[in-house]
């Protein structure tokens, strides 16, 4: 990764649906052995156990100096110290996050394909983007439509993207210089060593 002209920085997903008590470890694990630098928790499951999740992941990454941010639970958010929210339905709801969560929290947006999203996030104020997922046909896998998407994105906007979804190491390497964040997370918690699978990925 390091001899890219832009080396993107690792936003880890923990686990969907995940117990507190049997991430906490793997999770620490991870953050231990790689520069995390925005750790985001999926939002299934119910508000108990996300409650649960949050402050472990919180108290996980706040100790390495990691921002923690969930899909869509503003009220979560606030509740539980994170540093803010994910929407997964692009720009609509960011307003709202910004009004709830004040201007300092991070609001970020995920826009699946599309560049008319992904301007009206930037537009109504998402601290970044996020397109994906990468390894599908959504984006044009097998040709070169995904890589065009984050390139005109990275000469177009100034507001960080991040890459998402079914990635793969020919793929990361391929989305490295147009994307400012690699966002991972199914593709390792199903491996028995989560932070191997990583470093396989990451490199």
């Amino acid at each position: 990764m390091t001899d890219q002209p832009n080396t993107p920085q690792l936003y880890l997903i923990t686990p969907v649906g995940a117990a507190a008590s049997t991430v906490g470890p793997l999770l620490a694990d991870v953050m231990d052995r790689f520069p995390v630098a925005c750790l985001r928790i999926p939002g299934a499951g119910t508000e108990e156990d996300l409650g649960r999740l949050a402050d472990l992941a919180r108290e996980i990454a706040h100790a390495r100096d990691v921002a923690v941010v969930i899909d869509d639970h503003v009220q979560l958010a606030l509740r539980h110290g994170l540093d803010g929210v994910h929407l997964t339905d692009g720009p609509r709801g960011i307003r709202h996050a910004r009004k709830e969560l004040g201007a300092d929290a991070i609001v970020g947006a995920y826009c699946g394909a599309s560049r008319h999203d992904g301007i009206n996030a930037a537009e109504a104020g998402a601290d970044y983007v996020s397109f994906g997922p990468c390894g599908s046909t959504a984006l044009g896998h097998g040709d070169i439509a995904e890589f065009e998407l984050f390139q005109w994105w990275s000469e177009m906007i100034e507001i960080p993207v991040v890459a998402e979804g079914a990635l793969t190491p020919s793929l990361i390497a391929q989305l490295a210089p147009v994307s400012d964040f690699i966002a991972l997370g199914a593709e390792i918690w199903s491996e028995d060593d989560p932070a191997e699978a990583l470093g396989n990925l990451w490199r």
